[in-house]
């Protein structure tokens, strides 16, 4: 697979591709406060813990709503809860299908919120693995901005999305996308705010604004959609 330039150096900005090609696992500790929640009735996340596998569309973030010991988990286009043993309290199959009319549009419950947040924060947090997959048509637009078209295989806000990274450092700066599942009108624009590195020195986006974007494809200030920070990230080998 022929990387562009700017996909080579965004990979290199967060640790290379051998890094990532031999990654199995990541870890997160983040909290996630919003208009979102807000809209849909569910609590904030409050230093949660997210396990999530680098190659495939797997992710379990703990806790998912009020009790802290249920943990809502994707994995591919399905998702469940389960408790603190791994036990399936609840599961529903394809779950994408159901965000369409009805009592989604005013409320989410446990399993509502466990596809959203587990498949938003797996898009988010494995990106340079994603920017080597093969089932993802990824171009350059222009130095420093790529598109992506996702596979309907991948769990993603949109299948078409827009990825701007700074032309020195490789870094992201801004992710663009239409959260499809709230309403095909949901253009936002998550923005970059600050990296961090961790504790073996990786570098990492560790804080993150989502507002609505603009018709001219600008982040509006206001109103925040989504502010996530990271507290921790880890990548796993085994």
């Amino acid at each position: 697979m022929a990387l562009s330039e700017t996909a080579e150096k965004a990979i290199a900005a967060y640790g290379g591709a051998t890094l990532w090609q031999n990654a199995k696992r990541l870890e997160v500790e983040v909290s996630a406060t919003g208009l979102a929640f807000v809209l849909k009735l569910r609590p904030f996340f409050r230093h949660s813990r997210i396990v999530e596998e680098v190659h495939r569309p797997y992710s379990s973030l703990t806790p998912i709503g009020h009790d802290p010991g249920i943990s809502g988990v994707l994995e591919g286009p399905d998702v469940r809860l389960e408790d603190g043993h791994n036990r399936i309290l609840s599961e529903r199959r394809n779950a994408r299908e159901y965000f369409t009319i009805g009592r989604r549009l005013f409320w989410w419950d446990d399993l509502d919120m466990a596809y959203f947040a587990n498949y938003a924060s797996w898009n988010y947090f494995t990106l340079p693995a994603l920017l080597m997959r093969e089932d993802i048509a990824w171009s350059e637009l222009r130095p420093g901005l790529l598109q992506a078209r996702f596979p309907e295989s991948v769990p993603t806000h949109s299948r078409v999305q827009q990825f701007k990274f700074d032309l020195d450092t490789g870094r992201l700066i801004q992710h663009d996308y239409t959260a499809e599942i709230i309403s095909p009108f949901a253009m936002a624009s998550n923005v970059v705010l600050n990296h961090a590195k961790n504790a073996d020195g990786l570098v990492y986006p560790s804080e993150r604004r989502v507002t609505p974007r603009g018709l001219a494809g600008e982040p509006l200030p206001l109103p925040v959609l989504i502010h996530l920070k990271l507290h921790d990230y880890r990548l796993i080998n085994s």
